[in-house]
C-alpha cells in the first residue's frame, strides 16, 4: 500500500510542477442514482477556492467512472446523486486502489443515498469503518472554523448533519457528508435560492475540505 502510495504522490507531484494546477473530478456511477446532480457545484467551489484560498485548481471538472484507470489522474473525486449507487466487482477493486493509492472520495449525500452509498463503501474498504468525525476534527478548523461541525444547509428529515470518515493510517480517504446537501448551497444561487448565509457556509465549508486534503 505504502509504494501504491508513494506513486501515487510522484505522479500527482509531478502533474502540479508541469502545470501549475490539478484537477477534481466528479465520480460517475452506475445503479439509476442520478451522479450527474449538481453540475454548477464543484466549478463554484473550485472558483470560491480559487479565490478565497488562492489555490490553483482547474475551472475544467471532468465526470470519471469509478471502474476507469483515468480515476487515477485526478487526487479529489466528488459523488453525489439522490438515489441508488451499484459498484461492479471490478469498479470495487479499482475505487479501492484509488483510496489506498492516495485517492481521497468526498460524498455528500443530496438526500436519498445513504443505504446505498453505505452498502458499497462496506464492499470497497471492508476492514476499515465509516465512523462520525467530532466536532472538534481538524477539516473543521481550516480556513474557516465551524465550531459545532457540519453546516446544516438543507432541511430534509428534521435530522442533524453529520460528517461520516474512513481514516487508514491516519489519513482520510473518503468523507461522507450526511443531512447537510453542502453541494445544493454550492451550486449557483438561482437553482435553489438558498438564503446568501446558507450558500456561504456550504462554500466555506466546502473550501476546508478542499485545504484539508491537500494539506493533509
Amino acid at each position: 500500500m505504502k509504494i501504491l502510495f508513494l506513486f501515487f504522490v510522484l505522479i500527482s507531484s509531478f502533474c502540479l510542477k508541469a502545470q501549475n494546477t490539478y484537477q477534481l473530478a466528479v465520480l460517475k456511477y452506475h445503479g439509476g442514482g442520478d451522479y450527474y446532480a449538481n453540475p454548477t457545484a464543484l466549478p463554484n467551489l473550485i472558483t470560491f477556492c480559487n479565490t478565497e484560498l488562492h489555490t490553483k485548481i482547474s475551472k475544467e471538472v471532468p465526470y470519471v467512472e469509478v471502474g476507469s484507470k483515468d480515476l487515477m489522474q485526478y487526487p479529489f473525486v466528488h459523488m453525489t446523486g439522490h438515489g441508488n449507487v451499484v459498484f461492479s466487482k471490478a469498479e470495487v477493486q479499482n475505487l479501492r486502489t484509488y483510496l489506498l493509492a492516495g485517492g481521497f472520495l468526498h460524498i455528500d449525500d443530496n438526500y436519498g443515498m445513504d443505504g446505498f452509498v453505505r452498502a458499497e463503501l462496506k464492499k470497497v474498504l471492508p476492514e476499515y469503518p465509516l465512523t462520525e468525525l467530532p466536532s472538534d476534527h481538524p477539516i473543521f478548523k481550516q480556513h474557516y472554523v465551524f465550531p459545532n461541525g457540519l453546516p446544516k444547509i438543507h432541511e430534509h428529515d428534521g435530522k442533524k448533519p453529520q460528517a461520516f470518515g474512513i481514516v487508514i493510517e491516519g489519513r482520510l480517504v473518503c468523507l461522507y457528508t450526511y443531512e447537510t446537501d453542502l453541494s445544493d448551497g454550492w451550486e449557483d444561487p438561482q437553482v435553489h435560492n438558498d438564503p446568501p448565509e446558507k450558500r456561504k457556509q456550504a462554500l466555506q465549508m466546502g473550501a476546508n475540505i478542499i485545504q484539508y486534503v491537500f494539506s493533509n
